[in-house]
């Protein structure tokens, strides 16, 4: 994906209303945890509704590696798992092309076995710093045998021969580091203890539990929250039904959003509370989001969403909230860009360590087609104007970046003149239908012609 050849721009222009009932992919979250734990696990683990984009198959690869089996069955995906502490040396290096996700979270797996491991990735993940993982796992015995510089990919890691349970502090709300340390404790003897003084994604807690792991959650007076595991206990496979992710659903519910006269349901989405910052964002800016059907799904909270189109008015969004919406700002930067006066999104920092500098690409895309904004060091302003008169007309370089990608084609749905992204390849990595399940809804999304 890095050669200018094999890029596929596709193009977005104005559109009439939208509509319909739509399913998003799996969520790509409890996808991966599924393929990991189940991988490692003893028994059968099947898994219905995985999200298979690239990302988490390139996961599926790595736990095969170690002597997972893993094939699919009709609509289920059915993993016999290694056992705990079971994992075999991988004989070749683990390519994790563009899944920071995947590739994080299986160093800590792996951190603590006494193997040797290579990790590498495409161009885009080979730049994303992975110090905030190796940092404890070196503090657990682990070994960073080779490292681009500021722990980049590739990356050599060998285990201890015995690994040191540890009590880390995590120092950035992140899901990853929280999860790669908890990870890393299954195969250490003893307890391993996160504080996690904001907290993340919850899913690797509820999931270890749910496979039987002995991990128990205490929250402090200020907030802080202790999550405690012991090691080196027995996982047992599990049924596991992952419900639509929450971060894909927000392209078409965005898009209903902007566009007049929309009415889309989107279907079977997850609801878990530390998903949610973009809906309670989006409904404080006036939109009509309806939650129906509310209902648990594998321990998780799943709803359907009927959005219809709003007047949007801005608002400033709190630097808390960012771990519970992290990889929908770019598409309510899109939202904003027609809402009546400013938003503000605080405490964006996080942004600049994604697939590519997020919020850079995405202050860039907006001036390109005309939106006023102010990018900062951990903020972005975005000053709409509704209706979109005269935005739109520029063309967005996505920077491998899956999510900047989609973000602007939703953009130039509303937008007076088209918008043109110069790649459409690397959606693939996390929703694959997007352009069917769009252009199904009546998006005017499209490849320009003479690009196959």
């Amino acid at each position: 994906m890095t050669d200018n050849t094999l890029r596929r721009p596709a193009l977005s222009r104005k559109s009439s209303a939208l509509s319909g009932k739509v399913h998003v992919p799996g969520d790509k979250s409890i996808s991966h945890r599924a393929l990991m734990f189940g991988g490692l696990a003893a028994g059968e683990t099947r898994v219905t509704g995985l999200l298979e984009g690239e990302d988490v198959l390139r996961t599926g690869e790595a736990m095969k590696a170690m002597g997972a089996a893993i094939a699919r069955d009709g609509p289920a995906w059915v993993i016999q798992g290694t056992g705990n502490g079971c994992l075999l040396e991988p004989q070749a290096p683990l390519d994790f092309g563009n899944a920071g996700t995947g590739s994080r979270l299986t160093m800590g797996l792996v951190g603590t076995y006494d193997m040797t491991t290579r990790f590498i990735g495409d161009a885009s993940l080979s730049k994303r710093p992975m110090a905030r993982v190796l940092d404890p796992l070196r503090q657990m015995g682990a070994q960073v045998l080779e490292a681009r510089e500021g722990d980049r990919l590739p990356i050599i890691l060998r285990g201890p021969k015995h690994a040191a349970p540890i009590t880390y502090r995590v120092p950035m709300p992140s899901a990853q580091v929280k999860s790669a340390v908890l990870l890393a404790g299954l195969n250490t003897p003893g307890v391993t203890t996160v504080v996690e003084p904001v907290m993340t994604r919850d899913h690797t807690e509820k999931m270890l539990a749910g496979f039987g792991a002995a991990i128990e959650v205490e929250t402090d007076s200020q907030g802080a929250r202790y999550i405690r595991l012991e090691g080196q206990g027995t996982l047992t496979g599990q049924e596991i039904a992952v419900p639509g992710d929450p971060s894909s659903a927000a392209f078409p519910l965005v898009a209903a959003l902007i566009v007049p006269g929309s009415d889309v349901t989107i279907e079977n989405v997850l609801m878990n509370p530390s998903r949610t910052g973009l809906i309670l964002t989006l409904q404080q800016m006036g939109a009509d989001i309806a939650l129906e059907n509310r209902r648990s799904a594998g321990g998780e909270e799943v709803a359907d969403l009927r959005v219809r189109a709003s007047e949007l008015k801005g608002v400033t969004v709190p630097a808390e909230r960012a771990p519970f919406m992290i990889d929908e700002y770019p598409v309510l930067a899109v939202a904003a860009s027609f809402a009546e006066g400013e938003t503000l999104m605080q405490g964006l920092e996080e942004l600049r360590v994604k697939e590519s500098d997020r919020l850079a690409a995405v202050a860039a895309g907006l001036k390109a087609n005309g939106v006023d904004c102010t990018e900062g060091e951990d903020f972005l302003a975005v000053r709409g104007r509704p209706e979109g008169k005269g935005l739109g007309g520029g063309e967005v370089e996505t920077h491998l970046d899956h999510r900047i990608a989609m973000a602007f084609l939703v953009l130039g749905l509303a937008t007076e003149k088209p918008v043109t992204i110069d790649d459409q390849t690397m959606i693939a990595t996390s929703f694959p239908e997007f352009m069917d399940l769009m252009t199904g809804m009546g998006a005017g999304i499209e490849t320009p012609k003479g690009v196959t």
